[in-house]
């Protein structure tokens, strides 16, 4: 059983910056894509950033592109979503995500999915 669970939100300030937590366990991820995404109230749920554990291949929306990094370590199987310079905008609850295979960026194609963690920036 694929368990993903995210940590790390909080309350910050706009331009501040938070650390997101991603642990996964259950099953060999070595051919999984993990991804961020974020929903806002009353707003679809969006992506934010992907990696692949086989190549550490990333790609992240154009609205959080050189502001965000998504890294993993291998070892302890977790990945993280490092924001910098946050935005009111960025308010959301931030999802971890997992599948096998190529990398999306629509949540439909994603299979597993954490809890969120909430993330409020204040302006």
């Amino acid at each position: 059983q694929v368990q993903l669970v995210e940590s790390g939100g909080g309350l910050v300030q706009a331009g501040g910056s938070l650390r997101l937590s991603c642990a996964a366990s259950g099953r060999t991820f070595s051919n999984y894509v993990m991804a961020w995404f974020r929903q806002a109230p009353g707003k679809e749920r969006e992506f934010v950033a992907h990696i692949t554990w086989s190549g550490g291949s990333t790609y992240y929306a154009d609205s959080v592109k050189g502001r965000f990094t998504i890294s993993g370590k291998k070892a302890k199987n977790t990945v993280y979503l490092q924001m910098n310079s946050l935005k009111p905008e960025d308010t959301a609850v931030y999802y971890c995500a997992a599948r096998p295979g190529i990398q999306y960026d629509s949540s439909t194609m994603y299979d597993y999915w954490g809890q969120g963690t909430q993330v409020t920036v204040s302006s």
